[in-house]
């Protein structure tokens, strides 16, 4: 599948049947000489990245993709750390306007009611941010939720990268994102080994959050 993106290169999307990790393989083909923009999309993911270090259980018929894009076409108000919750959020309104009531914990968790489905993380790599998306569409490990409604990955991603492809500016995403911040208080965060409650958490426009008088940035 090949789409353009708004810079008008044209975005390449490699579809694997499996693969240990499209992150991993995603950044294998960069340093090799491959350029953004590029996306990566397994049917069947091993090894998958979670955050703080943690792995992503793949189990068959869920989504994992990464993506790479130049960072000189990212919208010159986002911040580098909040790109997992500006593409995050993006994935989000494509699941929403398709039925579901998927919702954004912070900075980046997919959550449907109180179970986690899905996550992102990202990665700078020179001048190219990588991103990566592992969404439970069917199948969820122990303690997991799955996605409430049903949707093929092809007419998923061709939507969401329809809407990457026009790099919206951050304070419009952000003016979306602060008004369901409410529902992560109820949750922690993590920053230097420490659990931080984001009861009282003040979420800044730049898309970090104080708690306990400390600024804290999503760190994947």
């Amino acid at each position: 599948m090949i789409t353009s993106t708004g810079n008008g290169s044209a975005l390449t999307i490699r579809w694997l049947e499996q693969v240990d990790s499209t992150q991993r393989y995603l950044i294998d083909a960069l340093k090799t000489g491959e350029t953004p923009p590029l996306a990566v999309v397994a049917d069947l993911q091993e090894a998958g990245r979670g955050s703080r270090g943690n792995s992503w259980t793949g189990l068959e018929g869920n989504l994992f993709f990464s993506f790479a894009v130049a960072r000189s076409a990212l919208p010159p108000d986002l911040q580098l750390e909040s790109s997992s919750i500006y593409f995050a959020f993006l994935l989000k309104m494509a699941l929403e306007d398709a039925g579901s009531e998927v919702w954004l914990k912070w900075p980046n968790d997919f959550y449907i009611g109180g179970q986690k489905i899905g996550g992102t993380i990202t990665t700078m790599r020179q001048n190219t941010l990588v991103c990566g998306i592992g969404l439970n569409l069917k199948n969820a490990p122990e303690g997991f939720g799955v996605l409430d409604i049903d949707v093929s990955r092809e007419m998923l991603l061709n939507d969401y990268f329809s809407r990457v492809e026009g790099f919206p500016k951050w304070k419009e995403i952000f003016r979306l994102y602060a008004l369901e911040f409410d529902k992560s208080r109820r949750f922690q965060t993590h920053n230097n080994h420490h659990n931080f409650s984001l009861e009282n958490a003040v979420l800044c426009d730049d898309g970090s959050v104080m708690c306990d008088g400390q600024r804290i940035y999503s760190q994947r």
